[in-house]
Formats: structure tokens, C-alpha cells, sequence
């Protein structure tokens, strides 16, 4: 089905190299160098977050760029995904009758 695809709410696509958050979608570049200048320029203008513009939002975004380069940070970023998809899929103990 063609809906299948849309159903990621966030992470990378890496079929079309797109960071995908929620109903935004944002191409990353081809070059390796890039991305990872762009990722780490994220992280570093996070860490002044509490200046105005920067946010502390973008570590995050700064490391979901980041993992698409780096092994060892895609591996904690797919962990994540696991885990996250675990806990999400774990009866609430409110749902009991």
C-alpha cells in the first residue's frame, strides 16, 4: 500500500534521505561532510539554547543527522527505536476491566 510510507512520525527515510518529523519532511544532503558539519552545527547552536532563535531543540535534530553518518550513533538511534516501539506497544495497566 501506498499509505505504508507515511506511517513513520519520525526518524530518516533513508530511501529518500529526508529527516521525517510528524507531517514535515526535510532532504538532507548527499555529501557525508555535510550532513555531519550540519549536524554538529545543530548540537553546538543547541547548547546555547537558552539565547533567542537557538533552541534547545535542535540537539536532538543535531543527532538524528548525525546518526545517519556515524554507526555507533545509529545503533543507540535504532535501540531507541526499538524500545520506544516496546513501550508503546505494552498494555497500560488502565486498560484492564
Amino acid at each position: 500500500m501506498a499509505t505504508e510510507g507515511k506511517k513513520k512520525h519520525f526518524g530518516i527515510d533513508s530511501r529518500t534521505r529526508e529527516i521525517v518529523l510528524g507531517k514535515w519532511r526535510m532532504r538532507l544532503p548527499n555529501s557525508p561532510v555535510l550532513r555531519v558539519l550540519i549536524g554538529v552545527l545543530l548540537v553546538c547552536g543547541g547548547l546555547v539554547g537558552f539565547l533567542p532563535v537557538l533552541g534547545f531543540w535542535m540537539v536532538p535534530l543535531g543527532l538524528l543527522v548525525l546518526s545517519h553518518d556515524i554507526p555507533s550513533m545509529r545503533r543507540r538511534r535504532r535501540k531507541l527505536a526499538v524500545w520506544w516501539a516496546r513501550w508503546r506497544s505494552k498494555p497500560n495497566s488502565s486498560d484492564k476491566p
